[in-house]
């Protein structure tokens, strides 16, 4: 095995430059920008090798067969590389950062995501702070699963959501603290790291088909029953508080029950920035899980609408998909508290 990290460029603002028409990602044109900054490092970074999608995309057109295909890649030359960067659009990047955890199981080497607001080119970016951050993660032996590196931090890639449309510290992790500091030194810590509990895997396949939807006061039965149709197999609710719902509304409730009694998993996760699922913590909340509705705990949006479509790709029955979204696979939720809240 090298020693050498795998940067893989899959799009996004870092590597846009202006083509006359306006700033895109360019095939060809980062490489050489990333070979000077580490030749001139002064040995400081690790050896390079450097590939990027066939066709690189603006991280909002990302799709979940871009989830795959990048999870394919890296498991492909998993032997050849000692750490993996891979560098994306800002939009989407706690969706992939989320679902390459859960595509890549004990995958053991650091796989680093990151991007940045400003394109590298440009004199104030941010890009080079963030890309040679993430190539020294890579290159160390302390890392291994997959993170998202901005700005100062490194988080856990599961638990990771944006936070800052245009701001530098675009990214933060407010229900799980973060791996390491990105400071004068990189400051690991090494007590939140994730044993392996098995062999390095690729589900990298078919995924299911879900979504999301945020709830509202007012909001109407009719738009769930309509969401809840074929080709949908799961649904990510994200409901208030400590995930509670309207329990006064019938049909809203008779909605989630007949979703749920056809074979659709429904999972609640809670709207706030900070804090958990309750189940059992107030009436409201318990009327989701009367009708069917299973909790997620503290798991962002994105790692729970990922983590679903993974499962349900897997071909699993409702029953273990429903069972399993309630139970840490990846470092994605912190059920300790909440459970022994909900037993008592």
């Amino acid at each position: 095995m090298s020693d050498s990290v795998l940067v893989l460029h899959t799009g996004g603002t870092i590597g846009m430059v202006d083509t006359g028409d306006g700033q895109a990602p360019v095939a060809g044109a980062l490489g050489p920008f990333l070979d000077w900054i580490v030749e001139n490092s002064r040995g400081e970074l690790p050896p390079i090798a450097f590939t990027e999608l066939d066709e690189l995309i603006d991280s909002a057109n990302a799709t979940p067969e871009s989830w795959c295909t990048i999870a394919r890649i890296l498991y492909e030359r998993r032997a050849d590389h000692h750490g993996f960067v891979v560098l994306h659009g800002t939009d989407t990047m706690a969706y992939t950062s989320s679902a390459l955890s859960f595509l890549l199981p004990n995958f053991g080497k650091p796989v680093i995501v990151t991007g940045s607001q400003i394109p590298i080119t440009r004199t104030r970016s941010d890009g080079r702070q963030n890309l040679i951050g993430a190539l020294q993660v890579a290159g160390r032996p302390d890392v291994g699963e997959v993170t998202l590196l901005f700005g100062e931090v490194l988080l856990r890639g599961n638990r990771a959501t944006k936070v800052d449309a245009s701001g530098l510290d675009a990214f933060d992790s407010p229900r799980f603290p973060p791996l390491a500091e990105i400071g004068i030194d990189i400051v690991v810590n090494h007590s939140l790291g994730r044993p392996l509990d098995g062999e390095p895997g690729l589900t990298a396949g078919r995924l299911g088909n879900v979504a999301a939807v945020r709830l509202f006061p007012g909001f109407s039965a009719s738009i769930l029953t309509n969401l809840c149709r074929p080709p949908l197999q799961g649904l990510v609710l994200e409901a208030y508080g400590a995930g509670n719902g309207p329990s006064h509304d019938k049909e809203f409730l008779a909605a989630i029950e007949a979703a749920t009694s056809q074979g659709m998993v429904v999972v609640v996760v809670t709207q706030c920035v900070r804090g958990s699922v309750q189940p059992g913590a107030y009436v409201t909340g318990s009327a989701l899980m009367h009708a069917g509705a299973v909790p997620g705990f503290d798991m962002t949006c994105e790692a729970a609408l990922t983590k679903l479509a993974v499962l349900l790709g897997q071909g699993l029955d409702t029953a273990t998909v429903a069972e399993i979204m309630q139970r840490d696979v990846a470092g994605e939720l912190t059920v300790h508290s909440v459970v022994e809240r909900s037993l008592t």
